[in-house]
């Protein structure tokens, strides 16, 4: 069957080419005040511009809150912090009604809480509780908040990245698996580097502070975001999507460890993140066409939290992370997207001889070329 996909108009193309040249200057701006974290950045980028939501997981003092703080910055967008805890409220987020005026002009007037901005950073999410940490789905799925019957809409573009930490746990409530599939990314954010935690600490103790230039103005970004969607994809990437997915679910997978390990798979909104993160990947890199490696180079933080292990897993120390880059190695992919195998060289006499006598010397190696190829 031929999907069939919008495409690509000559004005989306001008779009397209200022799209990567935005990325560039993005990517240079945040660079004044990220260092190193090359993954992070560009997850968090391609997340923004795919239209969803990032969970950062990682430790305290990794700059998470600095960098989303960083990309409004750079965007010139509207930012706002909202600090989880045990007595948070969900109007302390979307706002409520309140009294107004005197006398007889007095009337309910609707104050918008904190949710209210283009870039929402919802810092430790899990310290709060579950009814709490609901007031964000509609937010987040349907870029509106309901209070007191009546609909407000979130400015355009809405971008939520909540931080957790996964170490501190005692007086936390985790994340249900319905809030996790509202995040198109989990990204997990490491130490960094020794060289690179050098260089932040002379940035960080010398009392510098550097300036980030705006790198696009609010319309233009808006219309970036919509020809994002419109980037061109194959059946054949489509369908390579789609079989991934399907071979997270135990009950049509077809690998013997992820029906022993996995007590649920992906849904159809992780098949919509892979196809959507992998357009917009290709968008930043100012191409216009998804490709099949696009798929693998974001399919670890797309589908890695919606896949539930059982404890199975647990035993034998298996993380949903090591299930899905086994996936990855596993699916078939598609025609056009072969691997690339080297070539034999053909053997001389002396050369087979030597080979029989002392052994193949090049066969680690060759091997070790072959598992590079089939990573990529």
């Amino acid at each position: 069957m031929q999907i069939e996909q919008p495409g690509l108009s000559g004005d989306d193309y001008r779009i397209l080419k200022q799209i990567g040249e935005a990325h560039r200057a993005i990517r240079r701006e945040l660079g004044k005040r990220i260092i190193g974290q090359n993954d992070v950045v560009e997850q968090v980028l391609t997340a923004f511009f795919a239209g969803g939501h990032v969970l950062l997981l990682g430790v305290p003092g990794l700059a998470k809150t600095l960098l989303i703080r960083s990309l409004s910055d750079a965007l010139g967008l509207q930012f706002s912090r909202v600090q989880f805890t045990p007595d948070l409220m969900p109007s302390d987020i979307t706002g409520s009604d309140v009294l107004v005026g005197e006398g007889d002009e007095r009337r309910f007037k609707f104050m918008g809480g904190p949710i209210f901005a283009n870039f929402v950073l919802a810092d430790e999410i899990n310290r709060t509780p579950p009814k709490t940490q609901a007031a964000l789905l509609e937010a987040m799925e349907e870029f509106a908040v309901t209070v007191a019957g009546q609909r407000y809409t979130l400015p355009k573009p809405y971008f939520v990245m909540a931080t957790q930490n996964p170490i501190e746990q005692e007086g936390t409530y985790a994340l249900p698996a319905a809030a996790l599939d509202r995040f198109l990314f989990t990204v997990v954010v490491d130490y960094p580097t020794q060289q690179d935690e050098l260089e932040m600490l002379f940035r960080t103790t010398a009392g510098r502070d550097e300036k980030i230039e705006r790198a696009l103005d609010q319309e233009t970004l808006v219309r970036m975001l919509e020809v994002v969607r419109r980037i061109n994809m194959r059946d054949e990437t489509i369908r390579y999507a789609v079989e991934i997915v399907r071979a997270t679910r135990p009950d049509v997978s077809h690998s013997p460890e992820i029906k022993d390990m996995v007590e649920c798979g992906g849904s159809p909104r992780a098949t919509q993140a892979l196809i959507l993160g992998a357009k917009a990947r290709a968008a930043l890199e100012g191409r216009d066409e998804a490709l099949p490696s696009d798929i693998r180079a974001i399919a670890l933080p797309a589908l890695h939290h919606r896949i539930l292990t059982n404890f199975h897993a647990e035993a034998d120390n298996v993380t949903s992370r090591d299930l899905v880059r086994k996936l990855i190695r596993e699916v078939p992919r598609p025609a056009f997207d072969e691997p690339f195998v080297e070539k034999k060289q053909r053997t001389g006499p002396l050369t087979w001889l030597a080979r029989w006598l002392f052994g193949q010397p090049r066969k680690a190696a060759t091997q070790a070329t072959l598992n590079a190829a089939d990573e990529k």
